[in-house]
């Protein structure tokens, strides 16, 4: 079947990871504050952040603010959003795939609201991606089968005719169980292959 869309996560494929463990274990080395007790709190937090019913500031002020600190929150913010990093094969590898075979391009992925927002205007994503269903615009987030059900209503297109890129080997199956040609992306090389393998130059 002709393939119409294209679905991928955007943190370990077309830029590193939003918000990742090593970025808050450097920020507790830099801003010397205690690790441990910040994961055991981010742990509660984050699912709530990611899904946009918690603020960035929100999400601070429960893990890491709640005591006062000998750092700013605007140095703190800076330094959270400086770790993003773009993958530029994968980026021109998707802009190319989408301009020659004319396919829907969407962002399925799990990004707070502040990080998501400023992903997209600093690395030009909107440029090449038609729409993004973020969980912290639609309240869902992977593995939730429903976020990847709603991207596939958006882009009217059968499961069966969108190819699916992510990082994560168990996203990957979940996507693959709904219908969609799901890829697991190590690289721009591997998936490049993979795309000829679906038909895609």
């Amino acid at each position: 079947m002709e393939i119409k869309a294209l679905f991928t996560d955007v943190g370990g494929v077309l830029l590193t990871n939003g918000w990742e463990s090593e970025y808050r274990k450097r920020a507790a080395q830099q801003f010397h504050f205690d690790a441990d007790e910040m994961e055991h709190r981010h742990r509660l937090a984050f699912d709530t952040f990611e899904i946009g019913k918690l603020t960035f500031d929100d999400y601070l002020d429960l893990i890491l603010f709640h005591q006062p600190r000998d750092f700013s929150r605007k140095d703190f913010k800076a330094f959270a959003f400086a770790q993003s990093k773009p993958y530029p094969e994968t980026i021109e590898l998707i802009r190319q795939v989408k301009s020659r075979h004319r396919l829907k391009v969407a962002a399925v992925s799990n990004e707070g609201r502040e990080l998501n927002d400023y992903r997209i205007a600093k690395f030009g994503l909107a440029e090449f991606i038609d729409f993004f269903v973020t969980s912290c615009f639609v309240g869902l987030r992977k593995p939730d089968p429903a976020i990847f059900r709603m991207a596939i209503d958006l882009a009217q297109v059968a499961p069966e005719e969108t190819i699916y890129l992510d990082d994560r080997p168990l996203l990957v199956e979940v996507a693959a169980k709904l219908g969609l040609r799901a890829i697991h992306h190590t690289g721009a090389e591997s998936t490049c292959r993979a795309f000829q393998d679906l038909g895609l130059s």
